[in-house]
């Protein structure tokens, strides 16, 4: 069993230096568990890193709803990035408003258009950003590190909770009295849009309620890949 305390301060560590040496940076969260995790130690600390959310216009009820709740809790306002308009509107006209169910090709285009574009928008103009990405979410991050090199957007990139379990993440909440999305309560560990994703049964995989009409090598949405492969070709060391 990992020892929650460590994790806590190493990560904290993270934070506060990617704040000293990569100022402008920002953390993209989903505003699921482990995002409420990061915001919470990021807004505790008073840390200069902006947070943001993909409002992609098919999000649940309750997980918009956490941009209220970190209001109420923090008293900050997440940034909200949303898709541009004319592009959505022209994927529905010609394609149909759930084409994404049609084929994976369809389904990354759809990602592309709701999530990596104004993704793209969100880190311009910062040094670094920061994700929620754990190794235990799927098979597709066993190989995920801290810190690695963006060369996609020029950039460097940190998933902090790298190392954590799905009972860190859960003792960290409960223990520090942290809002989290209902959904979790609900059945659904790993939260995207809504016609996306369904809840799990016991035993299955955190992400297999996400595009679960995939094969599980392809249930990436874009924010991590570039040209077909995950972006997380060269991991950065540090001593």
């Amino acid at each position: 069993m990992s020892d929650l305390n460590a994790l806590v301060e190493a990560t904290k560590a993270t934070l506060q230096r990617i704040a000293d040496e990569f100022t402008p940076a920002v953390f993209a969260s989903s505003l699921a568990a482990e995002d409420m995790v990061l915001t919470d130690l990021i807004l505790r600390a008073k840390l200069p890193i902006g947070i943001f959310t993909l409002e992609t216009g098919r999000l649940h009820k309750e997980t918009l709803g956490m941009v209220d709740r970190i209001k109420e809790t923090y008293g900050y306002d997440v940034a909200l990035y949303k898709p541009e308009t004319d592009a959505v509107d022209a994927y529905v006209k010609q394609n149909g408003l759930n084409a994404f169910y049609d084929s994976v090709e369809m389904r990354k285009e759809c990602c592309r258009i709701r999530k990596v574009e104004p993704l793209n928008r969100a880190l311009a103009g910062n040094k670094a950003w920061i994700t929620g990405q754990r190794r235990a979410q799927s098979t597709t991050r066993a190989e995920l590190a801290v810190q690695e090199d963006d060369a996609a957007h020029a950039m460097t990139k940190f998933n902090p909770l790298a190392d954590w379990s799905e009972d860190d993440v859960w003792n960290y909440i409960r223990t520090n009295n942290v809002p989290y999305n209902p959904l979790h309560d609900k059945g659904y560990p790993s939260i995207g849009c809504e016609p996306c994703t369904r809840a799990i049964q016991p035993g299955e995989d955190v992400r297999a309620g996400r595009w679960w009409w995939e094969n599980p090598e392809s249930k990436e949405c874009g924010l991590h890949v570039v040209d077909g492969k995950l972006v997380r070709i060269k991991a950065v060391s540090h001593a």
